[in-house]
C-alpha cells in the first residue's frame, strides 16, 4: 500500500475520534456565519469545523469547542470554499509561482492551475520541472497542466526546445502535475489535417498514455463548430475545455457537447461576458460553466484581485452569486476530478475564502489547509522568496542586430502591403491590406495610417531567423518597443515607428538577456529585465513587479504614444499561430486559416 493511502487513512481515522470522542475538539471553528453550499446552491447560517488540514463538519459545532479551539466570530459573513483558477500562466504575469501566490492568496484563491508551456517553449522539460519544483515549496495548491506539443506549429515557427509524446512519461508522472494542458497542435483542424496529420498521431499516443494513468487533458477550440469542434473533441480523449471561447453560438455548442466551457476573463482578453449569455439567455446548466484568468498583470490582482473580481464580473453579468461561485469552486473541481477542494464537507481540504461583501465579492479571511494565510487583504503566512538555478536563465542565445537585418524591401515608390489588424482585448486577430512609401528600397511605416514595421527575431540559436510583416492598430506614435515574450515560441517580437529605434529595443533585449525594452530616439526610454527563460524575474515581489509594469506601461502611453491598453501583453500575442487569423513568428507571415507562410510585401 502507497505511502500516501496510509497517511490519508490514519488521518481520516483521526477526524472520526475527534467528532465521536466527547474529549477531543476542533482546532478551529468558523462560528454563525453565512455558509455557501456549492453542492446545494443553498446559503444558510452553519459554523465550520476544522482539525488540521481538514474539514471536521458543517453545522452546529458547538460540541467541538474545547479549550484550545480557536473561535473566530464570522457572524453577517460568508464562507465558501477556497477560489480555483483552472487555467492560467505564471509567465503572462511575469512572476514567480511564489510570487503570484503572493498576491493571490489573499483575494481569496487557493488552488491554481498553471499550465507551463511558455517556459516549456523556451527551455523545453527542464523549466517545466524546474517551475513544479518551486511549486513544491508552497502551501497553497499548485497543479500544472503540461503541453505535449513544442512548438504548436512545427515549420511555422521556432522554438527553444521540442516536446512530443515521447516526453509525457517524464512529466505526467509528477504528482504535481494534473495532466495534459491545452491541446493547440489541433486547433487548426482542417490546415493540420491536410497539411501536418502526423501531428495528430503524436497527439492522440500523448492523449491515450496520459488517460492510462490516470490525467486530464484540455482543449484549445478557437471558433470550432460542427466536425471540426467534434474532431477537436475526439482527439483530446472526449473530456475537453476550451479557454478559447469568444461567442454565445461557440459556448452553446461547446456546452451541448459537455465541453468545460473556460469562460476567460484576464487583463487582455475578456471573454465571460459573451460567453455567459449561453446561460442568461439560454438558459443552459452551467455546471461545465467555469471562470479563469488565463492571462493576468500583477497591477490587475493588486488592483481588482484575481478570481474574486472575476465571480463579482460574473454577477454583475446578472449571475446569482452562488451559482458564480459555484464556477471557481465546485465546477472546476468536477472537471479535474479533484476530491478534496471545490467544496467544504467533512473530509475535505479547509481551503477557505472568508466574505464580507457577498456582491462585491470583497474577501475578508483566507484559509489554507485550515491555518489563516490571510485577513483584510493581507498575507499573514510568510512564503520566503525563490530563486531559480542558472540552468533556466541566460536563454536568449542569438547575436545583436543591425537595421540591415531589419528593414523591409521593395522596388519602387509604393508598396502594396500585408498587415496584421490588432483587434483590442482579444488574441485573435484581423489581416489588411495597404499602400506605404518606399524609399530608398526600404517600406516605410505609416503613422497615418497607424501601419508600423513588427518582426519577429529567433532568440533560442536554432534557426537565425527573422520574420517580418506590418501591424495595424498598436497605436504607436513614436519610438520602439521589444519583448522576449511572444506566444507561443517567445522569440523576441519588435513594432516600432522607425527601423533604427527597433533596432536598439531587439539590442536591449538581447543584451538584458530577456526582457522589455521601449526606445525612443535611440535612447532607453523604459526597461525591464526577465532573467527566468526571458520570461519572468526572480529578482522582483508581485508589488514591485505591478509598479514597474505600471511605470513602462505609462511611458508608453506618455513618451510613446501608445494608445492601446497593456500594451506589452497586446503585443506578445501578435505572434500566436494558434489562434486565427494572421500571425507573425520568425519564419514570416502566417495565414493561421490556411497554415502556410504568405508573404508581407504584394
Amino acid at each position: 500500500m502507497e505511502a500516501r493511502v496510509i497517511k490519508e487513512a490514519i488521518q481520516r481515522r483521526k477526524l472520526i475520534d475527534v467528532l465521536l470522542d466527547s474529549n477531543q475538539y476542533a482546532d478551529l471553528v468558523l462560528k454563525d456565519g453565512f455558509f455557501i453550499n456549492v453542492i446545494t446552491r443553498e446559503i444558510y447560517q452553519a459554523d465550520v469545523a476544522v482539525k488540521g488540514d481538514h474539514v471536521l463538519m458543517v453545522g452546529d459545532a458547538k460540541e467541538l469547542i474545547g479549550p484550545g479551539t480557536k473561535v473566530e466570530d464570522v457572524r453577517g459573513k460568508f464562507i465558501c470554499p477556497g477560489f480555483i483558477d483552472s487555467h492560467m500562466h505564471f509567465e503572462s504575469a511575469m512572476l514567480t509561482v511564489t510570487e503570484f501566490s503572493r498576491l493571490s492568496i489573499p483575494t481569496g484563491t487557493t488552488t491554481l492551475i498553471g499550465d507551463p508551456h511558455e517556459i516549456g517553449n523556451v527551455l523545453g522539460v527542464h523549466g517545466m520541472l524546474e517551475m513544479v519544483k518551486e511549486a513544491k515549496t508552497l502551501p497553497n495548491n499548485v497543479k500544472f497542466t503540461v503541453p505535449c506539443a513544442v512548438p504548436d506549429a512545427p515549420g511555422l515557427e521556432t522554438s527553444g526546445y521540442d516536446v512530443n509524446s515521447n516526453h509525457m512519461k517524464e512529466l505526467l508522472n509528477d504528482p504535481y502535475v494534473q495532466g495534459i494542458g491545452e491541446i493547440q497542435s489541433f486547433s487548426n483542424i482542417k490546415p493540420v489535417y491536410q497539411n501536418a496529420p502526423h501531428l495528430i498521431d503524436d497527439l492522440v499516443a500523448a492523449v491515450g498514455y496520459a488517460e492510462s494513468i490516470g490525467k486530464t487533458v484540455e482543449g484549445n477550440a478557437p471558433g470550432l463548430f460542427g466536425k471540426e469542434l467534434a474532431a477537436h473533441i475526439i482527439s483530446g480523449g472526449t473530456h475537453v475545455s476550451c479557454h478559447e471561447t469568444t461567442t454565445k453560438e461557440e459556448a452553446v455548442e461547446k456546452l451541448r457537447y459537455g465541453v468545460s466551457v473556460f469562460m476567460r476573463e484576464g487583463s487582455s482578453q475578456r471573454n465571460m461576458a459573451e460567453c455567459i449569455r449561453a446561460i442568461t439567455e439560454e438558459g443552459l446548466d452551467s455546471r461545465r460553466a467555469i471562470l479563469v484568468s488565463d492571462d493576468m498583470v500583477p497591477e490587475d490582482l493588486l488592483k481588482y484581485g484575481h478570481m474574486n473580481d472575476i465571480v463579482r464580473r460574473t454577477i454583475a453579468q446578472g449571475i446569482d452569486p452562488v451559482e458564480a461561485i459555484q464556477m471557481a469552486t465546485i465546477n472546476p473541481a468536477t472537471h479535474f476530478g479533484f476530491k478534496d477542494v471545490g467544496v467544504l464537507a467533512p473530509g475535505k481540504k479547509a481551503d477557505i475564502a472568508v466574505i464580507s461583501d457577498l456582491e462585491n465579492m470583497v474577501i475578508d479571511q483566507v484559509y489554507l489547509n485550515g491555518k489563516k494565510a490571510a485577513e483584510k487583504g493581507k498575507l499573514t503566512i510568510d512564503l520566503g522568496t525563490y530563486t531559480y538555478p542558472d540552468s533556466v536563465k541566460n536563454s536568449v542565445k542569438c547575436k545583436p542586430v543591425t537595421k540591415d537585418d531589419l528593414v523591409i524591401r521593395a522596388t519602387g515608390r509604393k508598396a502594396r502591403v500585408r498587415a496584421i489588424e490588432g483587434i483590442p482585448d482579444q488574441n485573435l486577430t484581423g489581416g489588411r491590406e495597404f499602400e506605404l512609401n518606399v524609399e530608398d528600397g526600404i517600406i516605410q511605416p505609416c503613422l497615418r495610417q497607424d501601419v508600423l514595421p513588427m518582426l519577429v527575431i529567433e532568440r533560442h540559436g536554432r534557426s537565425g531567423k527573422i520574420g517580418k510583416t506590418f501591424i495595424n492598430g498598436f497605436k504607436l506614435k513614436s519610438g520602439a518597443i521589444a519583448e522576449s515574450v511572444a506566444h507561443d515560441t517567445h522569440n523576441i517580437i519588435v513594432a516600432g515607428t522607425n527601423y533604427e529605434d527597433m533596432v536598439t529595443a531587439v539590442n536591449r533585449v538581447i543584451a538584458m538577456g530577456g526582457g522589455i525594452a521601449m526606445i525612443k530616439d535611440g535612447r532607453v526610454v523604459g526597461d525591464m529585465e526577465l532573467n527566468v527563460g526571458g520570461l519572468i524575474t526572480d529578482k522582483m515581489s508581485g508589488e514591485e513587479v505591478s509598479r514597474k509594469i505600471a511605470e513602462l506601461t505609462k511611458l508608453a502611453e506618455t513618451d510613446l504614444g501608445c494608445g492601446i491598453h497593456v500594451p506589452f501583453m497586446h503585443l506578445s500575442f501578435w505572434s500566436l499561430v494558434t489562434s486565427p487569423k494572421w500571425k507573425i513568428t520568425d519564419v514570416g507571415l502566417i495565414d493561421v486559416d490556411k497554415f502556410e507562410i504568405i508573404p508581407t510585401v504584394l
